[in-house]
């Protein structure tokens, strides 16, 4: 056996010892049904920091987000805003969340929606929402995972086995330890992460041969390049205009990351923090206190700056590494052939949907030189894609215990009962992800994007819960079922119905290259709003300002700093216009001419020296809104519960 092999296994036996031994220890100390499904609301500062950053960011961007930067080059690397948009939701609505489940004793979303509203078909809406989000999303880390060894392992593991394998030990510490298990596993999932995509784009970069070669090349590769903007310039380093009025997004001229197109898959992103899993991680915390740093200096900083230059290091630098051939038959003085062998002919370029193969590749350059290393970087990727596959696991178990077996089937469902199905719901779950990633056949970013669009369309209730007491239950339910239907219609699913239908299809996927989430919100909100103004009610505009008065007294923003909220709202909007939006389509040019490197400002194209200002520029940002305007700190009254049993008998003292 291969000593690359045999490092593989000892670290991934070392990486599962520590996935069981938290389990057990978190089903030991699981003695009530909050224990297990929030962790008693007790997790701690940096617990939650590396947890929230480790399920935030995945196997998604450890395995297909290189591979896509490298298809669609700069164009696409303006999907790694997704360090600052992921947590934006966050800082909106996470402090507010945990407030309303401290003060009210609320476990799930559905819960907290459903009282609200005062509906249960919210809460049914909400348990949808988690399981169309978590079973595909889910499914992608799990398939990541299995082709990931199946590569490593040079064939010897087989992509399915290795996934059921691979599956066996996250569902027995997830089923096992609930919410606490999985928050202890990912603190060190997150350091993993990190420390692997830093480690493989140093990689990477060795072997392109420095900053220098990666700069030559990526000149090189543009001026070759066939497929142009409207503009004429090489769509590797310039974004194809604002928007392109086709009803296919991917079929755009010049690549189909126009500006609005980056703008609404940022809206899907955003989905990770506003779908119904998150919700239960701010109910258990101790306190708000580690939001602001998880979002402006874990997510926002130091993933955002390792994805704006390592990542891009990864994706760009293959293209002189032997994975593109036709840039290797034209230049062959500026590729270091290395990923030949390892390829065996195979063009990534021309090859849909195998970019996937980009990072394993990488990682498999090292098998002579530091086999150890090759284990170790597994086990970065492995911890990678299980990070946020553990997490939704735990929490949909969760939701359909609580918000449909306790609701509806056992309501008097004692402590054991409910730990016990919650363990079954995390078996059922990942049963049905898998059967989905045995299936899953598309790019493991695009797929993962789908799932996340749904993810999004949790805004609206989300707003009426923590903000705007005018959006009514009505409003809410017609808004969601529109908001779903509309991503469902807008992806490749889409095209599907119509042909079982009998139709052609009218349009593709993500027409006028706006993304399913861009089409989802605007029918979500929209309908969300006009209804709401059709069926206002006093009794009930009542009842939802018990909430919005505990908000307000708990939340408001002081005096002192009021006169800072319209700045708040400038800064918001005009980094939303031109760091991800219509705007960034100065970035093409403003540093420099696409079409002749001698104009590069920073001896970088203009499009990448754009992306690092506006990721500067968002950090502070999030700063400005999470520690300045107060929307992640500790509240300064403190709340108090009105609940006995910790989340589990609520008694009314109001």
């Amino acid at each position: 056996m291969e000593p690359k092999i045999i490092w593989l296994f000892i670290f991934v036996t070392l990486y599962w010892s520590y996935c069981i031994f938290w389990g057990i220890k978190g089903a030991l100390s699981a003695k009530t049904a909050s224990d297990y499904f929030i962790a008693g609301r007790s997790i701690s500062v940096w617990v939650f920091v590396l947890a929230a950053t480790a399920t935030s960011f995945s196997g998604w961007t450890f395995m297909g987000h290189p591979g896509l930067l490298y298809r669609d080059g700069f164009q696409y690397a303006y999907a790694s805003f997704y360090a600052i948009t992921i947590p934006f939701t966050g800082v909106i609505f996470l402090k507010r969340q945990w407030m309303l489940g401290k003060h009210f004793g609320f476990i799930t979303p559905g819960e907290m929606l459903a009282t609200y509203f005062k509906s249960d078909s919210v809460r049914i809406l909400v348990v949808l929402v988690a399981l169309v989000f978590s079973i595909p999303y889910l499914g992608i880390q799990l398939r990541a995972s299995g082709f990931l060894f199946n590569v490593l392992t040079d064939g010897i593991l087989d992509i399915n086995v290795g996934m059921w394998l691979l599956s066996g030990v996250v569902i027995l510490y997830v089923a096992s330890g609930g919410l606490r298990a999985v928050a202890y596993v990912d603190t060190l999932q997150a350091i993993l992460l990190a420390l692997g995509i830093v480690a493989i784009g140093i990689i990477a970069m060795h072997y392109v041969g420095g900053w220098n070669q990666l700069n030559e090349g990526i000149n090189a590769l543009a001026q070759m390049d066939t497929n142009r903007t409207p503009d004429g310039y090489s769509h590797y380093i310039a974004i194809p205009g604002v928007i392109q009025f086709v009803s296919n997004g991917p079929s755009a001229m010049g690549g189909q990351w126009t500006g609005i197109m980056i703008l609404t898959y940022m809206f899907a992103l955003m989905g990770i923090q506003s779908a119904p899993a998150f919700t239960m991680w701010s109910f258990a915390n101790r306190s708000p206190k580690p939001f602001a740093p998880q979002q402006v200096w874990a997510s926002s900083f130091v993933i955002g700056f390792i994805l704006f230059v390592f990542t891009a290091m990864q994706g760009l630098g293959a293209h002189f590494l032997g994975a593109d051939l036709t840039f290797l038959a034209a230049h062959p003085e500026l590729v270091n052939n290395v990923m030949g062998t390892g390829l065996n002919g195979l063009d990534l370029m021309d090859s849909e949907g195998k970019q996937g193969m980009l990072v394993p590749q990488l990682i498999s350059l090292i098998s002579e030189s530091a086999p150890w290393l090759v284990g170790i970087l597994s086990v970065c990727a492995l911890a990678a894609m299980q990070s946020t596959g553990a997490a939704y696991m735990s929490t949909a178990g969760g939701m359909l215990t609580r918000d449909i077996l306790k609701h509806y089937i056992l309501p008097n469902a004692t402590h054991g009962q409910q730990k016990f199905w919650g363990r079954i719901g995390v078996v059922v779950i990942v049963l049905l992800a898998l059967v989905v990633a045995t299936t899953a056949k598309d790019a493991l970013v695009l797929l993962g994007g789908l799932a996340v669009a749904y993810g999004f369309q949790m805004l609206p209730a989300l707003i009426a819960v923590c903000w705007w007491p005018f959006l009514t239950r009505q409003g809410i339910v017609v808004g969601l079922i529109a908001g779903l239907l509309a991503v469902t219609m807008t992806e490749n699913i889409g095209a599907t119905l119509f042909g079982v239908l009998g139709m052609d299809p009218l349009w593709g996927r993500w027409p006028l290259t706006i993304h399913s989430a861009g089409w989802g919100i605007f029918f979500n909100l929209g309908l969300a709003v006009i209804v709401s103004a059709m069926t206002q009610n006093k009794e009930a505009l009542a009842h939802r300002m018990t909430f919005h008065n505990f908000l307000r007294e708990h939340a408001s923003l002081p005096e002192a700093k009021k006169a800072l909220v319209p700045i708040a709202w400038i800064i918001t909007i005009v980094w939303f216009f031109f760091g991800i939006g219509p705007g960034a389509v100065i970035g093409n040019w403003i540093f420099g001419n696409p079409n002749d490197a001698s104009t590069w400002l920073f001896g970088i194209p203009s499009i990448w020296a754009w992306q690092l200002l506006w990721w500067a520029l968002g950090v502070f940002m999030m700063w400005f809104l999470a520690y300045k305007m107060e929307l992640s700190t500790v509240p300064h009254k403190k709340v108090i519960p009105l609940y006995d049993d910790i989340g589990d008998v609520h008694v009314d003292k109001a």
